[in-house]
């Protein structure tokens, strides 16, 4: 597929669903996405998404992944910087406004999140990542994941200690091992160099009560033929009938250029030292998955 041209500006066009799931009484997941700053910013910080899924006893994994989407959507908002360095401060500031909020309140001590965020600006697609919540870009059929899962079994698996097939088996297989407000030092990975978008590129979303009962093989199919509300609805109902054991959340986003027939979802809403991978790299192994 042809690179757009500069001229050619890509709208994001999707929809972001939340689902409490199954088994649980409480959904402590939030998702937002915002299409764009609106026009009461003096410069358009494009489109922003992303997924938190709290943890901690009673509801304060509800009220740490709130936090999160709170924080981090006020500041990215707030900040003319460039976009790594504006999701880099708001991840920042939600890890602190976190940690500050459970040390006050005796009942959410110990609580946490994963975050996973998407920042489009001047068609560059940008990361910032704390956890399990994953990320995946869809280009030319081929889908790929975008962010590391920051879990035990995972790091094993890169260190090569730990074989793929064995991953997500056996004791340790949920462990994380970052998430924003357990502790001061976290350390998210956050893109550095934007990643080009290109028409039709799609882009996920979604927390691991998506991911452990979802292939990335069924992903791909149902994002590849299905507009992103269906395409959201479809992989919800696919991880309940696969037990639905934890709150499901995902998004899907579309690269366009042009507005016709978008759907700016935001009904779900909910408010209240991995390397930084070099963007030439990364634009390179997507290229060669896609061409097989």
């Amino acid at each position: 597929m042809t690179a757009n041209r500069p001229e050619d500006p890509l709208r994001i066009a999707g929809a972001i669903r939340t689902d409490v799931g199954c088994v649980r009484q409480l959904n402590e997941d939030s998702v937002a996405f915002i299409a764009s700053a609106g026009p009461s910013q003096a410069r358009d910080f494009g489109a922003l998404a992303l997924v938190a899924d709290g943890m901690g006893g009673h509801a304060a994994g509800e009220v740490a992944s709130a936090l999160a989407l709170e924080v981090v959507r006020r500041v990215y908002y707030s900040l003319d910087k460039i976009a790594s360095e504006a999701l880099r401060a708001a991840f920042d500031a939600a890890n602190r406004a976190i940690f500050d909020y459970a040390a006050k309140h005796p009942d959410c001590a110990g609580m946490g999140t994963t975050c996973t965020a998407l920042g489009v600006r001047d068609n560059l697609l940008w990361l910032a990542h704390v956890g399990d919540s994953r990320a995946y870009l869809m280009r030319d059929g081929r889908l790929v994941q975008l962010s590391d899962d920051q879990t035990l079994h995972a790091q094993l698996v890169r260190d090569g200690v730990m074989s793929p097939e064995d991953a997500g088996k056996g004791a340790g297989s949920n462990v994380i091992l970052q998430a924003l407000g357990t502790r001061l030092d976290v350390e998210p990975t956050i893109w550095t160099e934007g990643l080009p978008l290109r028409q039709g590129d799609i882009v996920i979303l979604c927390s691991d009560g998506l991911t452990n009962l979802v292939s990335d093989a069924r992903i791909a199919e149902v994002v590849s033929k299905n507009p992103p509300p269906e395409a959201c609805r479809l992989l919800i109902d696919a991880a309940r009938r696969g037990g639905g054991h934890d709150n499901i959340s995902v998004g899907v986003f579309v690269a366009e250029t042009d507005g016709a027939g978008r759907t700016a979802d935001q009904a779900a809403t909910k408010r209240i030292n991995i390397a930084d991978p070099p963007t030439g790299a990364l634009t390179a192994k997507i290229d060669a998955v896609a061409e097989g």
